[in-house]
């Protein structure tokens, strides 16, 4: 995953939800004294978005198009790791939005997307993330990029389904934007299914909660288990 920093009951703890101007004056020494305070919890990255469904012709899915939204503090943190600051209006300078595209491109070995695909059941492999841009919206950086499919798949009458997760659950994404069918009207129709713990899963979550940023949960593909899903559905 692209690097970041600590959770938003950090930013809340510190009152930095007061606007752009405050995150401007903040940014040096929050980061510092974000990288020298041990992690809180696991997850350690929160971060907003979801997932729209680009669809042509019978229909057929042809690409996802994903949404990060990270929370003030993360974005300070973010902004201070490449040496970006915020002008006068609260906003970044072109010059610079387009150096933080650039640098945010490039995407690590291990990214595992976050947006986890399956039709009727059986995992889809996606394309490398491409068309990133980044954007501040009061405050919080914005992250869109596209993943596309190797090759369009009929959606017609088929359980279409994406996982909103990060593998290690080292990033705990929340989808908190209605997913949008792009591609003209399709008769097509989308549903967010939020997590909802058991007993079981809250008793996994409290021994995660004691996971320094150093360490890596013992189960494979954790953040599976702590996903938000969407479903589309073509009748």
């Amino acid at each position: 995953m692209p690097q970041a920093g600590d959770n938003r009951n950090v930013a809340k703890a510190n009152g930095l939800g007061a606007g752009t101007r405050r995150l401007q004056a903040s940014i040096g020494a929050a980061a510092i004294g974000l990288m020298a305070s041990p992690a809180l919890s696991h997850p350690h990255v929160f971060v907003d978005g979801g997932v729209d469904f680009l669809l042509r012709g019978g229909p057929a899915l042809e690409a996802l198009e994903v949404n990060w939204l990270y929370d003030e503090f993360e974005t300070l943190y973010i902004l201070s790791s490449y040496g970006l600051s915020l002008n006068a209006d609260g906003d970044l300078d072109e010059q610079d939005r387009q150096e933080l595209v650039r640098a945010r491109s490039k995407w690590p070995e291990d990214f595992d997307g976050s947006a986890h695909l399956s039709v009727d059941g059986q995992a889809v492999s996606l394309e490398w993330p491409t068309s990133l841009d980044v954007r501040l919206i009061d405050g919080r950086l914005e992250v869109t990029f596209e993943r596309r499919l190797h090759a369009a798949i009929p959606v017609q009458g088929k359980k279409v389904e994406v996982a909103f997760y990060e593998s290690t659950y080292f990033f705990d994404f929340t989808v908190t934007r209605v997913p949008e069918i792009l591609g003209g009207n399709t008769g097509c129709a989308t549903e967010v299914i939020p997590f909802n713990p058991n007993n079981q899963l809250a008793e996994l979550q409290s021994v995660l909660a004691q996971l320094s940023r150093e360490e890596t949960p013992a189960e494979e593909n954790v953040g599976a288990l702590f996903a938000d899903r969407i479903i589309l559905k073509c009748d």
